[in-house]
């Protein structure tokens, strides 16, 4: 029993000793509640929301008071007519375009049914159907606001006449919001820790060491072994993408080149990403842990991918502005099934390219103090 103790004593010592044992044991269990906790939620708060109203009466100017007022929603824009939606929802901001008759008021006030159109962003199904859900419940809710009650017998008819669409998928199939977020997924799997295990496998060996002294230029060398990885990162992106056209029928109604060069700048952020990760670490067994805590449950959990962003805290949100996968994430769902041209996700593609450029530069920066 002495000898038991003294073994279960010594090895409580190596693990504290040890803060990449500890790290794991500790750290990987606070980050999983953290962020299962606060991030998945169905609940969605101040969605962006644009408003259609010819007529700007007090009643329309009471329902909009009440929506925004709600918590659910922040209305963010006035449109002139409904020819503007296609644009707004290209635009990524808008998540549901509320569209009010211009006798809504008349209507409402003689008992007869108002007619209210609802168009949500259906390209994740998730959050159209629950933004749909919060409208009609505040509507119906105003709407019966003010009137006594019928006399035993007579039923009020419905006050209001709620019409809602689902903008660009209009059966709600989750297939279309799942594809493009396995496209992601795969390739930030192939592209960064592919590479980032290859590299420190090759240092754990000792080869990196041989290349480097050898007459090949470290450019080369690099470039030998990142540019494997780029056509296989490619070709997988490019296979999921047509199996989920042929197999699924997801619409592709961009342009396709433009979700190549997208697609490219994509992989070549995630393999900086993976050369970063690699000058950090000296094993395989480190680069793989970094790589799937770092990156595996960041990438599903706060791209957007599975979970709304607008749902979770404020904090939750900033960290996500760090994820490339988020960005590439809203550049590819809004070229493939909205078909946005490059006007309309230049702001998230420039955002990509300065993520790709700062994680190349602290890649090289690493490199060369390592060679010095």
């Amino acid at each position: 029993m002495k000898v038991l103790l003294s073994l279960i004593k010594k090895e409580f010592y190596h693990i504290i000793r040890d803060k990449r044992s500890l790290l794991i044991l500790v750290g990987m269990p606070i980050v999983q509640v953290v962020l299962f906790g606060f991030a998945i939620s169905n609940e969605i708060h101040e969605a962006p929301i644009a408003v259609v109203a010819p007529n700007k009466s007090q009643k329309v100017l009471r329902l909009l008071e009440r929506i925004e007022v709600s918590s659910y929603f922040h209305i963010v824009r006035f449109l002139e007519s409904g020819g503007q939606l296609d644009e707004v929802f290209k635009e990524g901001e808008i998540k549901l375009v509320l569209l009010i008759d211009k006798d809504f008021s008349r209507d409402l006030g003689q008992r007869k049914t108002a007619k209210l159109q609802v168009i949500a962003d259906a390209t994740d199904p998730n959050t159209a159907t629950t933004l749909t859900g919060y409208i009609e419940a505040i509507t119906n809710r105003f709407a019966r606001e003010g009137f006594s009650p019928l006399p035993v017998g007579k039923q009020m008819p419905p006050l209001i006449d709620i019409n809602v669409k689902m903008q660009y998928n209009p059966s709600l199939r989750s297939v279309f919001l799942f594809v493009p977020g396995i496209i992601t997924v795969i390739l930030l799997l192939i592209s960064a820790m592919m590479i980032s295990i290859t590299l420190a496998r090759e240092k754990e060996k000792g080869n990196m060491e041989i290349l480097l002294v050898s007459p090949l230029n470290p450019v080369v060398i690099v470039l030998g072994k990142v540019l494997p990885y780029v056509i296989l990162a490619l070709v997988n992106g490019w296979s999921i993408l047509l199996l989920g056209v042929w197999l699924f029928g997801v619409p592709i109604r961009g342009d396709l080149v433009l979700i190549f060069g997208e697609m490219l700048l994509f992989v070549l952020t995630a393999l900086s990403l993976g050369l970063f990760i690699s000058t950090k670490v000296q094993t395989q067994q480190a680069a793989l842990m970094i790589s799937l805590i770092g990156l595996m449950l960041p990438t599903i959990i706060l791209s957007g991918f599975i979970f709304p962003i607008e749902s979770m805290p404020l904090p939750l949100q900033f960290i996500s502005h760090l994820i490339p996968a988020k960005w590439f994430l809203i550049i590819l769902r809004a070229i493939m099934l909205k078909g946005a041209t490059l006007h309309y996700v230049v702001k998230e593609t420039i955002i990509l390219g300065i993520i790709c450029l700062v994680l190349l530069g602290l890649a090289v920066k690493n490199f060369k103090t390592r060679l010095e």
